[in-house]
């Protein structure tokens, strides 16, 4: 009997699906896309309604040979790519170069038993105007990169220039931000805080001033701040008002994309990039010991803050077990629809929350991946639980023709802050009456100034990018990415800064092509995409709308760019290689200093300031040691790397052996004293991999037995697992 065949688009998802279905069914995997446009030529026929040249991708070659091999020995074939519109076109690209009849497309949201189930019991065609609106896309972003790339480029004369319909408005933002960082004049102001009691020290709290008379004030410079700090030291502080009231705090929503990478990037230290690599593994499933391959969470790009009712269902059981009856909320909650959301599918949310993070962290290898689960499960778990409660207290207190203000708060009832931490402290207040005399025991004043609008870091670009309906959920992540590739910004401090390249590339493309950068138009074009998607705009008129005045100000563009190009810096420094001036040129990793006289002198350095001079002088010097190498026979030093203190030998770069400090060596082979292998019985070795040491069987390669050292162990014997070099993969 012939077999059904489901295609999905990556090994790890057909491991996972695997265990849901029965022997009757054969699982493949595409790899991703099939065919694109091709590299080398622009690809669309813009006189013949904007029609596309797909080509198979090289790389896919022998894949789509084995899926056509396997397509044609089954009985059905089921396409069951992610979720959304590329997902949905990568089915389509599937049924046209595996030429199907009849494809059947199945998708889920979540990759668990009962979602592939109820998927394959109700599967429906390819969805036309899905891929419509995916192909639009498609084609716009290789109108506007294929026809403005090689325009700067040649006005620029530099290689690898690109420019995007999305991208550059990105890099927009960036440089107008700095733009105003620069352009900031700051204001003097000072800030007057007291201490004041109804009597005893014990019961003091802080006030700060907020009005002269009825009318807001605040001292604009020393002479203010100095006659309002001694008028109010002269005169007798009073209770003239006191406000309580509860406040509720509602929970966050669930994760979409944008909030995922925004919380992880501020809570886990994570960019845009590792984010979502990490969130695709937890969905794509997981190998969880005696559950084996297990998807994690739901689908990770999404702008949907919506839930299913069986997950709303389990988190309510989950919370009541947990925390009591009175964390519940008396309805499941649903959270506010943002505007402009396509709403395709759920919010990002664990498939159980029965898989606690601290079962699931035992069993990942990867301390990223344990890390993200927790802060989705948190954060989908608070958003199913009960208001926070908090009593809030505003005491006014006159002193003289001053008022001060304190402020009081109070956790009443915890609610979901009793699983996800918010930024509410509890600051204690006593009790006072109105007209009630207090007592004056400190009170200063700070000079301050008006700061400017913060840098954008990868985060708040995000946020940014959503609020103002640039790019959708999949594309943030790979935007980020590719302003810093292509050297038009670089990340300082964790903050986003514009390149002088940057800024030139941005000016031309605002002068010449004020539409393709403009924010508002930008938005527009993702609505029209989305009404393409539901049948309410035709997708070549969509195409005609944009490239008559695109190509009208492409030809303008060619004739008046003038052809301008980014000037080093002139410096101080003189090239300790040749003599001659060093100039300062800024690139994707952030300032640097190189030689005038490239490219005969090719001599680079750090910046002073830059991310890179930080690094190195992070770093200690080589310290000098009385042992030699056993290759080579130079004397070893003693280095600091990723892993902590190691001996090298001084001869590097030709020369590169490296091991232990003895002490520290002696420390990790005591780790494996008395282990024997749990498949063969040899012996036990200390052993290093790309994460840090583990023990490995002494009869390698005929025994791969392995076995994890613990953290404890480890942190015992001064080392660690190396987790900078998971990040470095990134």
């Amino acid at each position: 009997m012939a077999k059904s065949l489901i295609i999905v688009e990556s090994p790890a998802k057909t491991r996972t699906i695997k265990q849901f279905v029965g022997k009757e069914f054969e699982l493949a995997a595409s790899m991703g896309h099939v065919r694109d446009l091709p590299k080398s030529t622009l690809g669309v026929e813009v006189e013949r309604d904007f029609r596309p040249k797909y080509v198979t991708i090289r790389e896919r070659a022998q894949v789509l040979k084995r899926l056509r091999q396997a397509a044609a020995k089954a009985e059905r074939v089921y396409l069951a790519t992610d979720p959304d519109r590329e997902g949905e076109a990568i089915a389509w690209h599937l049924a046209q170069a595996l030429k199907l009849e009849n494809p059947l497309r199945i998708e889920f949201n979540e990759i668990t038993r009962r979602a592939v189930t109820q998927a394959l019991s109700h599967p429906r065609t390819i969805d036309p105007k899905r891929v419509d609106a995916q192909q639009a896309r498609r084609i716009l972003d290789r109108l506007v990169g294929y026809t403005l790339s090689p325009l700067l480029q040649r006005k620029l004369g530099k290689r690898r220039l690109s420019a995007g319909r999305v991208q550059s408005v990105a890099v927009r933002l960036v440089c107008e931000r700095e733009r105003e960082i620069q352009a900031f004049k700051p204001e003097e102001y000072w800030d007057i805080a007291g201490w004041v009691s109804p009597d005893t020290p014990e019961r003091l709290f802080s006030v700060k001033l907020v009005n002269r008379g009825r009318k807001k004030f605040t001292p604009e410079n020393e002479e203010q701040a100095a006659r309002a700090l001694a008028e109010i030291w002269e005169s007798q502080p009073v209770v003239v008002r006191v406000k309580e009231s509860r406040q509720a705090r509602r929970p966050p929503a669930p994760f979409v994309t944008s909030t995922l990478q925004q919380e992880a990037a501020n809570r886990l230290g994570m960019s845009a990039r590792q984010t979502m690599r990490v969130a695709q593994a937890l969905y794509e499933g997981i190998e969880l010991g005696e559950e084996g391959h297990v998807g994690l969470i739901t689908y990770m790009r999404t702008d949907s803050t919506r839930v299913a009712p069986e997950a709303q269902a389990e988190a309510r059981e989950v919370i009541e077990e947990r925390f009591g009856r009175e964390y519940l909320p008396k309805e499941a909650r649903r959270h506010r629809k943002r505007a402009g959301a396509q709403d395709a599918h759920e919010a990002i949310r664990p498939t159980s929350l029965r898989r606690t993070p601290e079962q699931v962290k035992q069993l990942l290898k990867d301390d990223r991946q344990a890390r993200l689960y927790q802060l989705i499960w948190t954060r989908f778990l608070a958003s199913q639980m009960a208001d926070r409660q908090l009593a809030v207290t505003v005491i006014d207190v006159a002193a003289g023709d001053y008022v001060l203000r304190g402020r009081g708060v109070k956790v009443v009832f915890p609610g979901f802050g009793a699983v996800y931490p918010t930024r509410d402290k509890e600051v204690l207040v006593p009790d006072v009456k109105e007209g009630e005399m207090l007592i004056l025991w400190g009170l200063s004043g700070e000079q301050k100034f008006t700061e400017p609008p913060p840098r954008y870091s990868e985060a708040t670009l995000v946020r940014a990018l959503e609020a103002n309906g640039i790019g959708r959920p999949s594309t943030y992540a790979p935007i980020i990415s590719t302003i810093q590739e292509r050297g038009y910004v670089y990340l300082q401090d964790k903050r986003l800064h514009p390149t002088d390249l940057g800024f030139l590339v941005t000016d031309q493309l605002v002068s010449h092509f004020p539409d393709v950068m403009d924010v508002d138009f930008t938005a527009g074009m993702e609505t029209k995409l989305d009404k393409i998607e539901e049948g309410e705009q035709d997708w070549v008129e969509v195409l005609r709308e944009f490239y008559g005045p695109f190509s009208a100000d492409l030809e303008k563009a060619e004739a008046n760019m003038k052809r301008v190009k980014v000037e080093p810096k002139p410096t101080d420094e003189k090239c300790p290689e040749c003599g001659k001036p060093m100039v300062l040129r800024v690139g994707r990793h952030g300032p640097f200093l190189a030689c005038s006289g490239y490219p005969e002198c090719k001599h680079t350095q750090p910046a002073p300031g830059s991310p890179e001079e930080e690094r190195k002088t992070r770093k200690p010097p080589p310290e000098p040691t009385d042992e030699k190498c056993d290759k080579c026979g130079a004397p070893m030093v003693i280095r600091t790397g990723r892993r902590g203190r190691f001996l090298a030998c001084s001869a590097y770069p030709k020369c590169k052996n490296t091991k232990p400090l003895p002490e520290e060596a002696a420390k990790l082979e005591a780790l494996a004293a008395g282990v024997t292998c749990e498949l063969c019985g040899r012996p036990m070795a200390v052993r290093r991999g790309r994460w840090g040491p583990f023990l490995g069987c002494t009869g390698y390669p005929e025994c791969k037995g392995i076995k994890k050292i613990p953290k404890d162990a480890l942190a015992q014997a001064g080392d660690e697992p190396d987790k900078k070099a998971a990040a470095a993969e990134e």
